[in-house]
């Protein structure tokens, strides 16, 4: 069984003190690369999403080496209770 992606990308956070999206996605990939919807905008959406629900936050921003923007997300408390409540153990990051 997978998780659904948006619920995959909480279940990534719990495991790590933070990440951007492309570190989100390379831990993803093995699992959720071959999917359509596996591209840097709809995972952005599903930070986002997350964020407008206070299970994550924005921790930090900076430029990568194209000088595009890059930003890090960290799980809130919420968003650990979130994983802790409707994750399966055995499904954990």
């Amino acid at each position: 069984m997978l998780l659904p992606a948006r619920t995959a990308v909480l279940n990534y956070l719990y495991g790590v003190k933070n990440a951007d999206i492309a570190q989100i996605m390379e831990a993803l990939k093995p699992i959720y690369g071959g999917e359509r919807p596996f591209n840097k905008t709809c995972y952005l959406d599903h930070v986002m999403s997350l964020e407008a629900n206070g299970l994550v936050s924005l921790c930090k921003y900076d430029l990568d080496e194209n000088g595009e923007l890059r930003m890090y997300f960290e799980i809130s408390e919420d968003g650990k209770a979130t994983v802790d409540k409707y994750v399966d153990k055995r499904y954990r990051a």
